[in-house]
C-alpha cells in the first residue's frame, strides 16, 4: 500500500491524505452541483486552495473543469449559439496569452488573495445580469474571463449571464455556456503546458478527481430535488467563508518576496 501511495503522488507535494481528500470533495461538488445547482465548482476549487499552490491549483482544476464542461457540450452540442464562438476565441486566445505571463510573475501570496476574494464574492454577491449582448461582446468577455480564469480558475459565473442573455432558450443557453468554458478551459491547459508546466506527476490525480467527480454526477441526479436545499445553502456559504478567511490569513503572513 505503502508503494502504491508513493507512485500516485510522485512528482507532486501532496500527502496521502490531501489526495484523499481532493478525490472526495470532487465527489461532494459534483454531487452538490447536480442536486443543488450552486456552489459545486466553488467548493472544489476553495479546498484545492488550501493544499496546493495556485500555480498548481488553476491548471490542475482547469482539468476537472474541461472534462465537466466538455462533457455537457457534447450531449447539448446541436443547442448551441454557434455565431458567437469565433469571437469569443479570439479573445480567449489574446486573454491567454496575457493572463498566462502575468500568473507566472506574481507572488503566491497575492494569488492566494486574489483566490480567496473570489471566493467570497462567488458565495456572497448577488449575480449581475447582461442584457442583448451582440457577437462582438463575446471577444471582450473572452478577454477578460480568460485572464481571470488564469487566476481564480472558476470563471463560470462571469460567462453565464452572457450566454444567458444570447438566447431565452434554457437548452441554449447551457448548450453555449458549456461550449464556452471547454474553449476558454482548453486553451488554458495548452497556455500552461507551453509555460513549462509538467501535467505528468499529477495524472493520478486527475484521474481520481474525474472518476470520483463522475460519481458524484450520477449520485446527484439522483437526489435532485430530495434534499433541504435551503439549509445546505446556508451551511456551504458557511464553509466557503472559513475557507476564504483562511487564505487571506495565508496571504497576509506570507513572505511575498
Amino acid at each position: 500500500m505503502e508503494s502504491l501511495t508513493d507512485l500516485l503522488l510522485t512528482g507532486t507535494d501532496l500527502e496521502s491524505w490531501s489526495f484523499v481528500l481532493l478525490c472526495g470533495v470532487s465527489f461532494l461538488g459534483a454531487f452538490i452541483t447536480v442536486a443543488l445547482g450552486l456552489g459545486g465548482g466553488i467548493l472544489v476549487l476553495a479546498t484545492m486552495a488550501l493544499v496546493l499552490t495556485p500555480t498548481v491549483l488553476i491548471p490542475v482544476h482547469g482539468v476537472v473543469q474541461l472534462g465537466s464542461n466538455m462533457g455537457r457540450f457534447v450531449l447539448l452540442a446541436r443547442h448551441s449559439f454557434f455565431e458567437i464562438l469565433p469571437a469569443f476565441l479570439i479573445g480567449t486566445l489574446l486573454g491567454a496569452v496575457i493572463g498566462g505571463h502575468l500568473v507566472f510573475a506574481l507572488p503566491i501570496p497575492l494569488l492566494q488573495l486574489i483566490l480567496a476574494l473570489f471566493i467570497l464574492y462567488s458565495t456572497w454577491a448577488p449575480r449581475f445580469k447582461a442584457s442583448n449582448p451582440r457577437k462582438k461582446t463575446f471577444f471582450s468577455v473572452g478577454v477578460a474571463s480568460t485572464i481571470a480564469t488564469m487566476f481564480i480558475g472558476a470563471t463560470g459565473p462571469l460567462v453565464m449571464p452572457f450566454a444567458a442573455a444570447s438566447s431565452p432558450v434554457r437548452q441554449r443557453v447551457v448548450a453555449t455556456h458549456a461550449m464556452l468554458m471547454t474553449v476558454q478551459h482548453g486553451l488554458k491547459l495548452v497556455t500552461f503546458g507551453v509555460l513549462g508546466f509538467a501535467f505528468g506527476p499529477y495524472i493520478p490525480l486527475l484521474a481520481g478527481l474525474l472518476a470520483f467527480g463522475f460519481v458524484g454526477t450520477y449520485l446527484g441526479k439522483l437526489a435532485l430535488n430530495k434534499l433541504p436545499e435551503k439549509a445546505f445553502r446556508i451551511s456551504l456559504k458557511t464553509i466557503l467563508t472559513f475557507m476564504s478567511i483562511y487564505l487571506l490569513y495565508e496571504a497576509a503572513t506570507a513572505p511575498m518576496g
